[in-house]
């Protein structure tokens, strides 16, 4: 992924920062506790197809 992407990437439902997860090929909003997953290198910024996190994922961050 991209440096320069990843810093400008936000979520797209509440504009927070995100984390990468690069074994888990994902990006992290915490506040709304969705991954976002990477395909082929493309972040995919849709809320239907973020997962949903569960908090002891969230506490793991």
């Amino acid at each position: 992924m991209d440096k320069k992407l990843l810093d400008i990437l936000v979520c797209p439902i509440c504009k927070g920062p995100l984390v990468h997860m690069k074994d888990a090929n994902e990006l992290i909003c915490r506040p709304d506790r969705l991954a976002y997953p990477i395909r082929d290198g493309i972040p995919v910024m849709l809320e239907d197809e973020a997962r949903q996190l569960s908090s002891e994922e969230i506490d793991a961050l």
